[in-house]
């Protein structure tokens, strides 16, 4: 007969093995008990003997192999998500930039290294909605490409092509580039590699605003 309390069946059932676990740390003698104070000499040697009997648990090693991939594959993730969150404004897009390399490309790819092309269209692309001047757009455009020159010699090159932003003038571009067509690239001077540079430059900022105005 099962005898009922407050309405509730009552009955034996076995303990799990978090109970019996929980039941025998209650019940070690009071010599055996968990040292709360590590600088006891006797508390390195309690731990020695947990890492020895935790090292022993084979299922330790299964439940780390088991796991460990889920885990770092969590870690990855949030990872991947933490940076592309703290960086997505200072990229541009892939679409952009792919677009504006083929059109530069194709304009001057006769005269100028694709390289040289692809990298002010990036560069262009990257800084094209930043609150900087036309001018100083222009300088860092091109300025990696030409490290021997300084920053005032830059602006002084940008100067005619920052004005026609603001002006119903246009620099002719291609006849800038025509003056320097069928001749290798690195037989050119460095003040002509430097004005064709910001040329470029000034070009790729008008095909950005083209497309801008057309959306």
């Amino acid at each position: 007969m099962i005898e009922k309390t407050n309405g509730t069946d009552t009955f034996n059932a076995l303990p799990s093995e978090i109970e019996l676990e929980f039941l025998e740390t209650l019940l070690v003698p009071e010599d055996g008990t968990y040292p709360w104070n590590p600088a006891d000499d006797e508390s390195e040697a309690y731990f020695s003997e947990l890492e020895r009997q935790i090292a022993t648990q084979d299922w330790l090693d299964e439940e780390i192999n088991l796991k460990s991939p889920v885990f770092y594959g969590k870690l990855d993730s949030l990872w991947s998500e933490v940076s592309h969150n703290s960086n997505y404004k200072f990229q541009p897009n892939h679409s952009v930039v792919d677009h504006l390399q083929v059109t530069l490309n194709s304009a001057f790819a006769d005269s100028v290294p694709p390289g040289w092309l692809n990298a002010i269209a990036q560069k262009a692309a990257g800084i094209f909605s930043s609150q900087q001047s036309m001018s100083d757009q222009l300088v860092e455009c091109v300025q990696s490409l030409l490290p021997a020159w300084g920053i005032d010699d830059l602006l002084v090159l940008t100067r005619p092509f920052a004005h026609s932003m603001r002006s119903s003038e246009s620099p002719d571009v291609t006849s800038i580039m025509n003056k320097v067509r069928n001749r290798d690239w690195i037989n050119l001077s460095e003040i002509e590699q430097a004005k064709i540079s910001v040329a470029i430059a000034y070009y790729a900022f008008k095909q950005l605003n083209s497309s801008v105005s057309e959306d």
